[in-house]
């Protein structure tokens, strides 16, 4: 028995790279000849442009996670499906609701691991809380699914789970979009952010970082769209930054500006395995990040790569960029991303399950 009919879900289309990502692997499981459903709460976002042909899209008319939880409910007992996918961490309570259709017998559920599990930016209580949620996943979760080998080992450890009920799958790397258009940017030599203008990220430290760098000229633009666009560009005025940060919003493809910039940086607090830390690398592009997930050691793997510095440190993040601002520095070779068979493999995993 194959997964022939295969579920998953978005808030909307407002997201980042889980999203994104979800996206280009359905699409690939359509384009195989699986039926593809995905519950979406609002059709709204800039992602609404990037699905794919071939998949069934139920608008639910409500983004909230309630209302798309008991839709999920819903279309486990009505759709009948095979399988259903989470696409990210975010989305793991909704999969406990699935369970009760197909008369009690449940629908296997994958789940995506697309943070890190043990959240170290959290205080105490809040962070036991958290530990204690991840150990009672497995109880509605089939099979987990890690994008690195030292994910998997993380999410096993802090799961509680057998190493065979986590499996280890890569993103498929992103691809260039026809008719992407990318804002005017700085001529060379700028420091570039991709991602959502939202807490996790922490713009805030990569600004404060660029009137202490030691190219007074250095410029900053962070391609994305979020709920801190007011109090990043309050940030900016406030440091007098007017002509040297850049937020010109979300882009469709950013992977044009990588060529150009000096230097992809990622300040995050926390995250799972950044998938804009590989497409910055496979254009020869250096990349400074915070330690933010245990993945990040197994993409920047050598120093030529780029840099690793510790969350919260400000000085060890400019010397980071200053390296690689120099007129002299050199770019690393591209690194090829992985995850050109995610779409088989996937697809493997979903009919083992069904079977």
């Amino acid at each position: 028995m194959a997964a022939d009919h295969i579920l998953t879900l978005a808030q909307s289309f407002r997201g980042g790279g889980v999203e994104r990502a979800m996206l280009r692997l359905a699409g690939g499981w359509a384009a195989a000849g699986r039926r593809v459903t995905l519950l979406v709460g609002d059709r709204a976002g800039p992602l609404a442009a990037e699905v794919p042909p071939g998949i069934e899209l139920r608008v639910l008319g409500d983004p909230g996670y309630r209302h798309l939880a008991m839709a999920v409910r819903r279309a486990g007992m009505d759709l009948r499906p095979d399988v259903l996918f989470c696409p990210g961490t975010h989305y793991t309570s909704a999969a406990a609701l699935a369970r009760l259709g197909r008369g009690g017998a449940g629908v296997p559920v994958v789940a995506k691991i697309s943070n890190t599990l043990d959240r170290t930016d959290l205080g105490w209580a809040a962070r036991q809380a958290n530990r204690a949620w991840m150990r009672l996943q497995p109880r509605w979760i089939d099979r987990f699914v890690a994008m690195t080998e030292a994910s998997a080992r993380d999410a096993r450890h802090w799961l509680g789970v057998a190493p065979e009920r986590v499996s280890v799958i890569a993103n498929p790397p992103a691809r260039p979009i026809a008719g992407a258009v990318l804002p005017p940017l700085p001529e060379a030599g700028f420091i570039l952010g991709v991602g959502r203008l939202e807490p996790q990220k922490r713009w805030d430290r990569l600004i404060a970082a660029v009137p202490r760098l030691a190219d007074p000229s250095a410029e900053l633009v962070i391609l994305g769209e979020g709920s801190l666009r007011a109090a990043l560009e309050e940030q900016v005025a406030a440091l007098g930054l007017g002509g040297r940060v850049r937020l010109p919003g979300h882009v469709a493809d950013p992977s044009p500006a990588f060529a150009s910039a000096a230097v992809l940086a990622l300040t995050s607090d926390f995250e799972g395995v950044p998938g804009v830390l590989r497409e910055a690398l496979a254009a020869g592009t250096p990349v400074v990040t915070t330690d933010s997930s245990v993945a990040i050691p197994e993409i920047v793997a050598v120093p030529a790569l780029g840099s690793i510095v510790p969350r919260g440190d400000g000085a060890a993040l400019v010397a980071a960029l200053d390296r690689w601002l120099v007129p002299d520095a050199v770019r690393p070779a591209p690194v090829a991303p992985p995850g050109a068979d995610a779409v088989a493999e996937y697809l493997a995993l979903f009919d083992a399950l069904a079977r």
